[in-house]
């Protein structure tokens, strides 16, 4: 098993100066990992607030979780992540995925294909920048995309962690077979409602099957990474069952769901122990507004 990480999703911050200081405050309590998320709602452009943050610190690895891959290029992609991984010194995580909130596309006017289509060119995509990374230069002809004679310098000594997750069969095999972190969401990427109903601890049993059947021999060597959605510390179990519930999770059941972190430090600590063993989740994502009060469970389990 890999020992724990855990990482913070955040966005925007009143200032940019503040934003430096969120970066600075998460490294030092014991934070791996600061990710940006991708929409077109009130948030930092992603690539530029990760370097800002890179340059605020010196061991805090940054990234995104996730990129949507068709509000890009791949080869033009690929030139930014590796420019910011020479400024971060190769503290760089790069989560990239299929694209799935239909607001998105409709506001900047790309058209919103089916999702195997996104998942087929996400796979292109990947293909594409690793090999950018690595070779002098790269042609390329796929479904999707075609590249003649590319190239990507300067670039980091070592490429950046791809990271990609979904909560399908389709996306985790692509994450499976590519990337160096995979990430098992609920089911159509969503964080409440619908997708909250169906969300079980059976679906993230077949999520981490996929991953495995895919990876192949590889499998041993992939961090199975989780992001949580909510974290409270309460006192008692009606308490969080009451939470839970207030989040749309119904029942009792819901507590044991690996997307929620409801309850007392020390029974925190149990359940993403009991996680990692059955699942394989090492690395956890923080809401950034539970930063400090998640504080003292990374005290206790980061590294261990």
């Amino acid at each position: 098993m890999h020992p724990f990480r855990f990482a913070l999703q955040t966005s925007v911050a009143p200032t940019m100066s503040a934003w430096r200081d969120r970066a600075r405050m998460a490294e030092g309590l014991g934070y791996s990992s600061l990710y940006v998320t991708d929409h077109l709602d009130a948030q930092f452009g992603p690539l530029v607030a990760a370097t800002v943050a890179a340059e605020a610190t010196r061991t805090l690895h940054v990234g995104t979780l996730v990129l949507n891959n068709d509000l890009r290029n791949p080869v033009l992609l690929a030139k930014e992540i590796a420019s910011l991984g020479l400024a971060a010194e190769g503290r760089i995580e790069l989560g990239l995925g299929a694209g799935w909130l239909r607001n998105d596309y409709e506001e900047s006017g790309i058209e919103y294909d089916n999702a195997s289509q996104r998942v087929e060119r996400l796979a292109e995509s990947l293909t594409i920048m690793r090999q950018l990374w690595s070779e002098d230069e790269v042609t390329f002809e796929g479904n999707y995309y075609s590249v003649r004679g590319a190239r990507c310098v300067p670039r980091p000594v070592s490429p950046p962690r791809v990271i990609v997750g979904g909560g399908s069969k389709r996306v985790l095999t692509v994450a499976a077979e590519q990337a160096d972190i995979v990430n098992a969401s609920l089911p159509s990427g969503e964080k409440s409602g619908d997708a909250a109903s169906k969300a079980t601890v059976d679906h993230f049993d077949r999520c981490v099957n996929w991953v495995r059947a895919a990876a192949g021999d590889r499998f041993s060597s992939l961090e199975l990474q989780i992001a949580v959605v909510a974290v409270m510390v309460v006192a008692s179990r009606r308490a969080a069952v009451r939470s839970a519930t207030m989040l749309g999770f119904a029942g009792e059941e819901a507590l044991d769901l690996p997307v929620l972190l409801i309850g007392s430090e020390d029974e925190l600590c149990e359940r993403l122990i009991e996680r990692r063993e059955r699942w394989g989740f090492s690395s956890v994502v923080i809401p950034g507004e539970s930063m400090e009060v998640f504080t003292p469970i990374v005290s206790r389990l980061a590294g261990s």
